[in-house]
C-alpha cells in the first residue's frame, strides 16, 4: 500500500542526508516500511527502509539529534 504524506515529513536517511518523506510504502507485516524521500542536497528520490530513517531534531518538540544522524552527517561531510 502506498500512502502519500501531506504534509511531507522532514527526516534524515542514514548515508544519504536530510530530506522530506513524501510517501510511505507498506508491503505488509513481513517487511520494513519504505520511506519515499526527496534528499535535500541532491534532489534524488530514495525508498529508504525503516531502520535507515531518523526524524530530524526538533527543539520545540524536545527531540535532540540522534547519534546515528550525527555519525551519518560526519561521514557524508568527510
Amino acid at each position: 500500500m502506498f500512502t502519500q504524506l501531506d504534509p511531507a515529513i522532514p527526516l534524515h536517511v542514514l548515508g544519504k542526508g536530510d530530506g522530506f518523506a513524501i510517501g510511505v510504502i507498506d508491503y505488509g507485516q513481513e517487511h520494513n516500511l519504505l520511506w519515499v524521500t526527496a534528499i535535500d542536497a541532491t534532489g534524488e528520490i530514495w525508498c529508504a527502509p525503516n531502520p535507515e530513517v531518523r526524524m530530524q531534531a526538533n527543539w520545540s518538540a524536545g527531540r535532540a539529534r540522534s547519534m546515528a544522524v550525527k555519525a551519518s552527517k560526519e561521514a557524508l561531510a568527510g
